[in-house]
């Protein structure tokens, strides 16, 4: 009777250890997945064959158009300042973006003579609430890495990431989460 008893036990603990042994090699690690850059040439036809669209005959319409032109012009004027994220002088003219503007919260400045909108993505009390305490003619520094344009809007749009006020930060873009 004994004998029966560990005999049991003993394939209760073989069973059990090969269980689990197998239990762990399905826990592999899943291969992941690259993606392959295009190549030029895939890039050069994917742009053609987009220009050749009805929005990319209009956009290149626009682009050589005086208001694209005077876009472009603008964007130059601070893409040194963009390239080196060093502090650009902006003076607010408008808290009110354009009609039909889709960029969130946003407010318009003048930098070096040219008027910009100068956007912070979707609305968030919380986060935008020194910004809201701004008026019309407030003299801010603002650092920027990215510049963009589109032709439904008159005046390059600007992504502030850090705005300061009487030398003081009353506003800084939160890190992307997840990556990036």
């Amino acid at each position: 009777m004994k004998n029966i008893i560990y005999v049991l036990i003993i394939s209760l603990l073989v069973v059990s250890g090969l269980v689990f042994a197998n239990r762990e090699n399905k826990k592999e690690t899943p291969k992941k997945i690259v993606f392959k850059q295009p190549t030029s040439a895939e890039r050069k036809a994917a742009r053609e064959k987009w220009e050749s669209t009805p929005a990319g005959v209009m956009f290149k319409l626009w682009e050589v158009s005086p208001e694209g032109k005077k876009v472009y012009a603008s964007e130059n004027n601070i893409r040194k300042s963009i390239r080196e994220f060093t502090n650009m002088e902006a003076v607010v003219t408008s808290l009110v973006l354009p009609a039909g503007s889709r960029v969130g919260f946003g407010m318009m400045v003048n930098i070096k003579g040219d008027d910009f909108i100068l956007s912070f993505g979707p609305e968030n009390k919380k986060e935008f609430e020194a910004l809201h305490k701004l008026k019309a003619k407030d003299k801010i520094w603002i650092k920027s890495r990215y510049v963009s344009h589109a032709p439904k809007y008159k005046y390059p749009i600007l992504a502030g990431e850090i705005i300061e006020l009487d030398g003081k930060v009353i506003y800084k873009r939160a890190p992307n989460k997840g990556g990036c």
